[in-house]
């Protein structure tokens, strides 16, 4: 019996490393790690939509929780003078990360972005006081690992997107997804 399989290749210290990610056990757990790495995100901005409504206030932690951290600067500066956008995108963005994820839909785009959130998050974790090893330390490896594998591939709309005429054409839209 044939099966179409998917494989995540990589050269790791000049060995070459693969792993197959379309069939049996490390496909669905590719799939299930996505699916709750999607609803985790999903719930976190839509619940920060439900409560304070399409602009949060992240300005205090913009400004006195991100002290004395590599990102204080660039959250201050936000915090100053462009407030509006962090306030706008952080519960927008989480929501539409989580949903990407969730229905797999262009995975390595919603991923990218939640990479981008998380890193802010866990850099901008004044004094660690849960440790180095937190909850946005785990976040960022999940969206890493979201990214790395290609997950919507598996059991999502990105595994029928990359079948298509126009991702066959379009080598770009192939990494998105």
């Amino acid at each position: 019996m044939a099966t179409n399989t998917e494989r995540a290749g990589a050269d790791l210290f000049g060995r070459g490393l693969a792993l197959d990610v379309n069939g049996g056990w490390g496909g669905y757990w590719i799939a299930m790690l996505r699916l709750l790495t999607g609803y985790w995100m999903f719930h976190a901005g839509i619940t920060k939509l439900m409560e304070g409504g399409l602009m949060m206030d992240a300005t205090g932690w913009m400004q006195y929780g991100a002290q004395g951290t590599l990102v204080h600067p660039i959250t201050n500066w936000f915090a100053q003078n462009a407030a509006w956008l962090p306030n706008l995108m952080i519960p927008m963005g989480e929501t539409l990360i989580g949903l990407g994820l969730m229905v797999g839909c262009l995975t390595r785009l919603a991923a990218f972005f939640g990479t981008f959130l998380m890193v802010f998050f866990y850099v901008g974790n004044a004094g660690f006081g849960h440790g180095f090893v937190n909850g946005d330390l785990m976040g960022l490896l999940l969206m890493v690992t979201m990214v790395v594998f290609a997950a919507g591939r598996v059991l999502g709309i990105d595994g029928w997107l990359v079948n298509t005429e126009f991702a066959e054409n379009n080598a770009w839209l192939r990494y998105l997804i």
